[in-house]
This record gives structure tokens, C-alpha cells and sequence, in this order.
């Protein structure tokens, strides 16, 4: 019987012995006993192992590579789909809702003492900021975790600076659902920030955070394929980000088309997906928060 029919996980491809442990190193799908059966079984082994990790691969990238859906879902006043991007929204530590800036800004306006537009109950001032992120955190808040750990690796809102604590609490975060988390450890690695600099840790993390939507690992994993000559990777990624609504990748798809690396249909097609992404976040109440204030701004 082919290795690649092979359903048992832990008998030794050279011997058969049950409990092997000694993983093949290049395609991490077959066990051996030990390094001397290994050994004896490599030539076997070869070209199920090429093939193993070329199916690896291409499974890997049909799911990187797949239509990721909507990060935030929709607003839970208005019901309209939530920008993608880092703007045109507020999170509510008293309630824990991701609310659109369209319907905070018709609540009250953008100011500080205003009420939840969802709970009604006032912003938080000074400390209660971070009193009530704890809270959400005892209660398995993806978001408020991941917010609690940015303030932890910048030491922000009267916490320390404690970056190993703002890696663990983003992997919680991560685990949970939020896909910011998976990118801002994705940057620590690339960084040095807290962990030692490890290029493909960076990459891995930007995936998982791109393959749950979040846009802006989408748009980095598209300018560090494009950097590496990988046109057609990154003219995907760039497609993908452009649909949320992403401006730069947009400009990045420009650029390729023009260097010949992408089709006039390549193009097209992005700016037909970037307008009808505008055409679901669009409302008037969000347009008058980004008038009131840029950083509201969200497409």
C-alpha cells in the first residue's frame, strides 16, 4: 500500500512498530521509530515526501487564498456591514459591542461623555478604561483581550510594559476569533518586539490573520510577495484587499497591471469589488462622522 493511502498516524513507515514518535522533517506526515529507521526508509520515502509536501502546499493556498468573510459582521444598530479597515468604528468595553462611527456619532456625537449607543451606560474615564477591559477579559472578550494587549506591549493607560504578557494575551485573543491579534503577533515577530525576529513567523501569523479577514495582513503578505518577485501571489493578495475596500491595494494592482504582471480584466474586476464594498459600508450618518472627524473616516 502508497504511504499516501497510509490512514495510521503513529506506526513506523520502516518497520511497522506501533508509538512511533520520530517525525519525517521535510513533510511532517510520516513517523518512524528512531533516526535509524529513518534512515533506512529515506529512499522509500522520497518521492512520497516530495509529493506530500507539494499537496501540503496547494491545500495551504486554497484556503489562503479563499474569499475570507467579513471581519466585524455588521453593526448591531444599523445592520449595515462594518468597514474592514482599522477606522469607522468603536469598540464598547461596557458592553463589548463593535459599534459603526455612523451610529455613534447620531447617538450623541464623537465626545467623551456620551452613552453606549447600544447599553447606554457612559464612557469610561481614567482608570475604568482598563477596569472594565479586565472585566470583558474574565469573560473571554476576543477584542477586549486583544485591546488589553496592545496596552501591555506599549504600556499604555497606566499599565507596565510587559511585552511577554501582551504576546500571551494576544494568543488567547487570537484563539478566540480576533484576527488583529494574529497580526499584531505576526509584527512582534517581525519587529523584535518581545520574541526574537523571525521573518517566517511574521508570515505565518499575517496568514492566519488574512485568512480570517482582517485586511491589512492581506495587504503586507501582498507588497512581501510583490518584494519578492511573486507577482501572481501578490497580485491575489492585493485582489482580496482591494475587495475589502483597501485603497493601497488598489494602487498596488495599478502598478502591476502596468508593469504587465496583471490584466486590464485584473483591474477592472478590483475596482468593481472595491466599489461594491463601498456600496455596503456606505450610509449618511457615517459619512457626517468622518466630516466631524478624520480619523472616522472609513473607506
Amino acid at each position: 500500500m502508497s504511504e499516501l493511502t497510509t490512514t495510521s498516524t503513529d506506526i513506523c513507515a520502516n518497520c511497522g512498530k506501533d508509538n512511533a514518535t520520530n517525525i519525517c522533517n521535510k513533510c511532517k506526515m510520516i513517523k518512524y521509530c528512531n533516526a535509524a529507521c529513518k534512515k533506512k526508509h529515506r529512499h522509500k520515502h522520497k518521492k512520497d515526501c516530495e509529493e506530500y509536501i507539494k499537496r501540503a502546499a496547494e491545500l495551504h493556498d486554497k484556503e489562503l487564498f479563499k474569499e475570507p468573510q467579513s471581519q466585524y459582521g455588521d453593526c448591531p444598530i444599523c445592520f449595515l456591514r462594518m468597514p474592514s479597515c482599522n477606522m469607522g468604528y468603536k469598540y464598547m468595553s461596557c458592553c463589548g459591542k463593535l459599534i459603526c462611527s455612523g451610529c455613534v456619532f447620531a447617538n450623541k456625537g464623537l465626545t467623551a461623555d456620551q452613552l453606549c449607543p447600544f447599553c447606554r451606560i457612559p464612557s469610561p474615564k481614567g482608570m475604568e478604561t482598563i477596569e472594565r477591559l479586565k472585566k470583558r477579559t474574565e469573560a473571554g472578550d476576543a477584542i477586549a483581550i486583544g485591546i488589553l494587549g496592545g496596552y501591555y506591549s506599549d504600556g499604555e493607560h497606566g499599565l507596565p510594559r510587559n511585552r511577554a504578557k501582551a504576546i500571551e494575551l494576544r494568543h488567547r485573543s487570537a484563539e478566540l476569533g480576533y484576527a488583529v491579534s494574529y497580526y499584531n503577533i505576526g509584527l512582534a515577530y517581525l519587529c523584535g518586539r518581545g520574541v526574537e525576529r523571525d521573518m517566517k513567523k511574521a508570515i505565518h501569523y499575517y496568514e492566519l490573520a488574512a485568512m480570517m479577514g482582517y485586511v491589512y495582513a492581506r495587504y503586507y503578505l501582498g507588497v512581501y510577495e510583490k518584494v519578492e518577485g511573486n507577482m501572481d501571489r501578490a497580485l491575489k493578495h492585493f485582489m482580496i484587499a482591494a475587495g475589502s475596500g483597501h485603497t493601497d491595494s488598489l494602487k498596488n494592482i495599478k502598478e502591476i497591471f502596468t508593469d504587465g504582471h496583471a490584466t486590464k480584466d485584473d483591474y477592472g474586476t478590483a475596482l468593481r469589488a472595491r466599489q461594491s464594498y463601498l456600496n455596503e459600508i456606505k450610509s449618511i450618518p457615517r459619512d457626517e462622522a468622518a466630516a466631524f472627524d478624520e480619523k472616522y473616516k472609513y473607506y
